[in-house]
This record gives C-alpha cells, structure tokens and sequence, in this order.
C-alpha cells in the first residue's frame, strides 16, 4: 500500500485548490484589470509558471483529466506547469468561477500537448494566444529564471497613445519616461513596439518573444500590451505604470508643454536607484 499517496490524497481533499495563493492571485489580478476596463469581454489573458512542488499541496501532478494539443511545440518547457486563463472566458467571471474560467496544465513530454490538471469543469482549454505566452515564457526565462508571469492585457489610454503617437520603441518609451519620474524606475530597460499583427496565431507570438529577450514589456499597437515579471505583483505594476503614463501622455499632448523632465535628469533618477537605463536611449 501507498502511504505516502493515501497521505497526499488526504491533505488534497483538505486544501481546496481554488482557494491557493497562486490561485488567489490570479483571481485578484484578473478581477483588477477588469474593475479597470482593461479586459472587455473575453478579452485579455495570463499565465503563470507554478512552483511544482507548491502545486503538489493541492493536486497530484503525475495525474490529469484529459490531453489539449497546443499546435506548437514547447519543449523546453516540458514537464511545467501553468495556471492559465480560459478561452473565450470573460475576466469578470474569473474570481467567482475560477473552477470554470482558469486552468491548471502540464506540459507533457513531447512539448505539443498541455494535460489539464484541474479547471475548466464546462469543457473549456487554454486561452488561443497560449502559443505566445509559452514562447515569450521561454524567451523571459533565458534572461531571467525567476519571471513567471507572463499577462496580456488592454490597457485603454495606452492603447490611445498607439494611434497617435510614433511606435518607434525608443521614442515611446523616451515619452512614457518624461510623464512620471517612477518611470525611468520601473522600466529603465524601455518598452518593445510592434505594428498593428493579427492576434491569436503563432506569428505575432514569435516576435512578441523576440522582443521579449530584450523587454519585459511588449506594445502590440491597437490591441493591448504583453507584461512580464517575477510575480502577479511585478506584471501587473509594470502595466499599470505605462498606463498611468500614457493617460498623462494623452492629456498633455495638444498642450504646449513648459516643463519636463529632461534626459539629463532622467540620468539622475537612474543614477540615483542604481539603475541603468536602457543602452543609446537617453541624448546626453
């Protein structure tokens, strides 16, 4: 007999695995971005790379309820797991019917199949654009092992500023710096752009992670912005940020302006949290 199998059933039954931090977290953060009007409708999603020995408090990970093709292969990845939102859910659902509109996945050994865990009771799978978050996962965890959030959200001034503002990423993010001194503080490493793409195919995921090598922080223009971070904490302010930002942006921009902060200055404040900020993009 399994003791040690009969042990982790028992434990299982006990901690309700929809009440877990990392499940917590996801139900606030997507409750949040809706209470913002990020995430209209079904719009926006997240994906969160699970410590697997935290995720065997609550389920046996060795077990799953059924197999999901992902129609891309993610073998560098095999063998993780993922709290992932649902497609074709809506946000405002999510912290009232997690068991519904998230999901729990492993990546199986051939990287091309997800193995659900536990969610999704109505037959649902992962979002559509899973494929770019796996790919910008594997490009965030080549520069730093400890991001395992990745969110894609909407953010509505931001989006704004996409339709009247230059997406040269030196110069978007040379403007979203000067609104806020936090700022040159929060995302001294700048912000990746990318022309209006289709989403939902593996081609926009492609260069989303490319650009991931270099940003935490991915523009697509007229649709909405990929946020990278240790946390749900880290993601979530880092958006949070450029939103605020692009809000200022898009008050001031029909004004002549009579104060900024000027590139000198925003040295200083690099300087003076010991940061570097991001290599040619500050004329001095």
């Amino acid at each position: 007999m399994n003791f040690d199998k009969i042990k982790r059933s028992i434990t299982q039954s006990v901690l309700d695995v929809k009440n877990a931090p990392f499940v917590r977290e996801m139900r606030k953060a997507c409750a949040n971005m809706y209470r913002l009007g990020w995430d209209e409708r079904n719009g926006g999603n997240v994906s969160y790379m699970l410590d697997e020995k935290e995720l065997e408090k609550y389920l046996d990970t060795s077990e799953y309820i059924r197999e999901i093709p992902m129609g891309f292969k993610a073998e560098k990845l095999a063998g993780k797991c993922f709290l992932v939102t649902g497609t074709g859910k809506y946000f405002k659902n999510v912290d009232e019917d997690p068991e519904n509109n998230l999901g729990i996945i492993k990546i199986a050994p051939d990287g091309e199949t997800a193995r659900l865990l536990w969610g999704w009771e109505d037959g649902g799978r992962f979002t559509s654009e899973l494929p770019a978050h796996l790919m910008s996962h594997m490009s965030r965890l080549s520069v730093d092992s400890e991001n395992r959030i990745i969110m894609h959200t909407h953010p509505t001034n931001l989006l704004a500023m996409t339709f009247v503002h230059d997406l040269n990423e030196r110069e978007f993010t040379r403007t979203l710096w000067r609104m806020i001194t936090e700022c040159m503080v929060v995302f001294p490493d700048g912000i990746g752009v990318l022309p209006w793409m289709l989403c939902g195919n593996n081609e926009i995921g492609e260069a989303t992670a490319e650009k991931m090598k270099e940003f935490r922080l991915v523009v697509w223009a007229n649709h909405g912005i990929y946020g990278a971070g240790k946390t749900m904490d880290e993601a979530f302010g880092l958006i949070e940020t450029v939103e605020k930002a692009a809000e200022l942006y898009l008050k001031i921009a029909h004004l002549p302006v009579k104060n900024t902060i000027t590139d000198a200055q925003l040295k200083i404040i690099a300087d003076g949290f010991g940061l570097k900020a991001k290599e040619g993009w500050l004329d001095l």
